[in-house]
């Protein structure tokens, strides 16, 4: 008989209650259970999963590893997903492999270059991938130098942090002057550079910024599968214009992500983003772990969240190709049930587990967000 295999994941995206469906739905008719732990006891992935656990606020990396380890050996962990703190989680990978857990995520020295964002673009321009022009801000003065100089070759400047993930704190520098346009309809990401400026002068440490060009649509996220051995499994572009999405394998988009998954060792599950700097596709940003909307590739007949946990545990799934692609779509929220119960946020004198979810009832619940549920346009 072949057992059922334990998956935990660990304070991830409310999108990934998608990645769980499918670890479930998957074509090996292989018995899953998964594991879930987050600091939020209202997020819809603890609901999703078969058990789940409310996790300590505060750990440092290292104590964080530490109870990571312990989940493990107490779930009988076959293979981890580690979101937080996984810098920290692949530097023990030989430690997880004694408890008999696998970790679903790149190498440290993979991790390392592309969390930065300033390494990651020396890094990959160095194997010809091409990246657009940046500079490196920590003070107002070079926050203005460089939106002066980018202004000067005709681009609009942004910014955004050189490490974070997910599109936090990305804004497009404007020089029009506060007002109500800025007050009117919903929050934009375009701020005055006289406001940043000010807000840079009056801040007690310096920032650590990425100052480039606001790049152009599309925006095509390439999903990769690679292998232990550094050979790509599966290269999937998402493509992105407005509303609309859509798939591509066109090889302007899959060559570099190749160049760089398979060059960096980007091991199992990575996302790779690229737009347009004039007429040439370049990178934007490297993603070391699932993109929150690989499960809009199930859409291309397509199961890459079980594919990757076949890779953990050594069963090689061999190069995979989509059986076709599918039609373009756009993304809407919808709801997921929660817990039945709203627990208290994690204190240091509670690690009780979460109670198991009770029978089927009206409850609350929670709208997953646009990169959730898809409809064909």
């Amino acid at each position: 008989m072949i057992s059922r295999v334990r998956v935990w994941l660990n304070r991830t995206y409310a999108e990934n209650v998608f990645f769980m469906d499918q670890l479930r739905r998957n074509p090996s008719d292989r018995a899953v259970e998964i594991h879930a732990t987050h600091g939020d006891a209202d997020s819809p992935v603890l609901a999703a999963a078969d058990t789940a656990e409310l996790e300590p606020e505060g750990l440092s990396p290292a104590a964080y590893v530490e109870y990571a380890l312990d989940q493990c050996t107490r779930r009988g962990i076959d293979v981890f997903v580690p979101r937080l703190h996984q810098s920290a989680i692949v530097a023990h990978r030989a430690d997880f492999e004694a408890a008999g857990t696998a970790l679903l995520a790149p190498p440290p020295e993979a991790v390392a270059v592309f969390h930065d964002k300033v390494i990651a673009y020396e890094a990959v321009q160095a194997i010809g991938v091409p990246v657009p022009p940046w500079y490196r801000v920590r003070t107002a003065e070079e926050l203005v130098v460089a939106v002066e100089e980018l202004e000067a070759d005709g681009h609009k400047a942004c910014f955004k942090p050189a490490s974070g993930a997910g599109g936090v704190g990305f804004r497009v520098i404007t020089r029009a002057p506060f007002s109500l346009v800025h007050l009117n309809g919903f929050p934009s990401p375009y701020v005055p550079l006289d406001t940043v400026v000010e807000a840079l002068t009056q801040a007690d440490e310096p920032v650590d910024w990425l100052v480039m060009p606001r790049l152009e649509q599309p925006e095509v996220s390439v999903d990769c599968l690679t292998g232990p051995d550094n050979r790509i499994r599966l290269a999937v572009g998402r493509t992105k214009n407005g509303r609309r999405r859509g798939f591509t394998l066109h090889e302007q988009w899959l060559e570099p992500a190749r160049m760089i998954a398979e060059g960096f060792g980007l091991h199992y599950l990575s996302n790779i983003q690229f737009r347009m700097f004039g007429d040439t596709p370049v990178l934007m940003d490297v993603n070391t772990r699932p993109a929150g909307g690989l499960h809009q590739l199930s859409l291309c007949g397509v199961n890459a969240p079980w594919a990757a946990v076949q890779l953990a545990l050594g069963e090689d799934p061999g190069e995979m190709t989509p059986p076709f692609l599918g039609q373009d779509y756009t993304v809407v929220s919808g709801p997921r049930q929660l817990r039945p119960v709203a627990i208290p946020h994690q204190r240091a004198e509670m690690p009780e587990p979460l109670p198991a979810p009770a029978a089927p009832e009206p409850v609350a619940v929670d709208s997953v967000s646009a990169a959730g549920q898809v409809l064909p346009l």
